[in-house]
């Protein structure tokens, strides 16, 4: 298994990702309200993880530029149809993950990973990638779901067998409680820790964290 294997698996599965619907949208639009309160028009902002850029189409227009980046070209392929339809100054969409951009090239105020951060492989290097990516006092805002919080079931059977069948795509598992000490580990203050949903248990913590 490695990061080839995780790109296949969201290529194969892009066109039913986007056609998917939000299971709680009262919650994400709250994400939304959060996030553009926290951003400011002269922000360069990084979205990893974007997906079909459902996001980045609702965030784009409030900072001065916006790259938003994924691990699946299809994914991207989808978002940038989007973009075709409703184009937004300074949106951009690229293939990529955090350890493929450098930091000598382009730096950041704001980075972002919706949905993110349990995927990633090696989540202490992507956070130091993150951070090296981002300016001084930038900020880390994500909102990722900790397995580790959930049902042992989930955990110890369901997820594994999917992902042997080859349903679901590496995943991390941790606890909120573990995810931010690994966030302050790789050099960032924890300055907020929510709870957007509303409906369901909340194992998905929206943390916003500021470069130290």
């Amino acid at each position: 298994m490695s990061t080839e294997t995780d790109a296949r698996f969201w290529n194969r599965t892009s066109r039913a990702y986007a056609a998917g619907k939000i299971a709680d949208r009262a919650g994400y639009e709250r994400t939304l309200e959060r996030t553009r309160a926290l951003l400011t028009s002269s922000d360069r902002v990084l979205e990893l993880g974007c997906g079909t850029g459902t996001t980045a189409l609702r965030l784009a227009g409030y900072v001065h530029s916006y790259v938003a980046t994924d691990i699946s070209t299809e994914m991207i392929a989808i978002a940038e149809e989007k973009r075709a339809a409703d184009s937004v100054l300074g949106l951009s969409f690229r293939t990529a993950t955090a350890d493929m951009l450098s930091s000598a090239d382009m730096q950041f105020d704001v980075v972002i990973g919706f949905n993110y951060l349990h995927l990633v492989r090696d989540l202490p290097g992507t956070l130091g990638c993150i951070r090296a990516l981002l300016g001084e006092n930038g900020l880390l805002i994500s909102k990722t779901p900790c397995v580790g919080d959930m049902n042992p079931l989930i955990r110890h059977a369901l997820l594994p067998a999917m992902r042997a069948l080859g349903k679901a795509p590496y995943a991390g598992i941790f606890r909120a409680v573990d995810l931010c000490r690994i966030v302050c580990a790789a050099g960032f203050d924890v300055v907020a820790t929510e709870g957007h949903a509303t409906k369901g248990n909340d194992n998905r913590p929206y943390i916003v964290a500021r470069k130290r």
